[in-house]
């Protein structure tokens, strides 16, 4: 379920986790993009309400804003293992907030980068985002304001923005780039060209969900990509049913809307 406000909205989703014990639980998160600027708040807030599966008593409520962050840079780990090349060593983040700097710690887990390029709409805030984390992460983090001179000189590219346009043009992306699209989570978000989303190995979180309201669904909509034409989701090729990457030249896109199983797993 989505909501809009005049300035932002609400989301719901909720997933069933089977097992020894069964859970169900539910998230409910605002997503405000001018909070940050205008109220010194978070762009995103909310609450996590988990429950028994077997008898629906309520177990705990829980702030969302961490379990959310560190999920989301969890899956981009996961899909950046299987789909970025191994030797990759220089990234672009684009977006400093708090999912940046999730999402750095993250990969940084299962590729050995020596170099971030970080941008952001406000050069100021790339800045500080650079300082901050150069001194709690081994590679070296600098500023930078043009996103295509980074892409340039990049191996991976996390964007994770509040972007209504796309800003990564497919021109700038050199071959054997991995993608982890994390920011479009709404149907009015972008950040992705679809040009690229087309010519790209495209593993989404969710089929359905990616071709409604991901990067995806906006090359669905402008007649450049068919559902059919998704590689794979994330789970098939943690799984084998699908392989991974399988040329050193071959752009891979992870197109992540975020799901409800990811929250009631954490």
């Amino acid at each position: 379920l989505g909501i809009r406000s005049e300035h932002g909205g609400l989301h719901i989703k909720a997933a069933h986790l089977p097992g020894d014990r069964d859970y169900i639980v539910a998230k409910l998160n605002t997503n405000f993009p001018r909070n940050r600027t205008e109220h010194e708040l978070p762009t995103i807030q909310g609450l996590i309400m988990m429950c028994d599966g077997s008898d629906g008593r309520p177990l705990a409520v829980l702030d969302s804003i961490d379990i959310t962050i560190k999920r989301t840079a969890a899956a981009s780990a996961v899909a950046a293992k299987y789909l970025a090349r191994p030797d990759s060593s220089v990234a672009t983040i684009c977006g400093c907030g708090q999912q940046a700097a999730a999402q750095l710690r993250a990969i940084a887990s299962v590729l050995r980068l020596k170099k971030v390029h970080a941008f952001d709409s406000d050069y100021d805030t790339a800045e500080d985002f650079a300082g901050r984390l150069a001194k709690e992460l081994d590679f070296a983090i600098e500023p930078a304001r043009e996103v295509s001179s980074a892409l340039a000189n990049s191996d991976v590219c996390i964007t994770c923005t509040t972007a209504t346009e796309f800003f990564i043009r497919s021109e700038h992306v050199r071959p054997g780039t991995f993608i982890a699209a994390v920011g479009a989570d709404d149907s009015h978000k972008q950040e992705i060209d679809p040009a690229l989303m087309a010519r790209a190995k495209v593993v989404v979180d969710n089929f359905d969900q990616c071709c409604t309201i991901g990067d995806t669904h906006h090359a669905i909509d402008a007649g450049l990509k068919k559902r059919e034409d998704i590689h794979a989701d994330v789970a098939d090729i943690v799984a084998g049913r699908k392989p991974a990457r399988t040329s050193d030249d071959e752009i891979t896109i992870f197109d992540s809307t975020g799901t409800a199983f990811q929250d009631a797993a954490a």
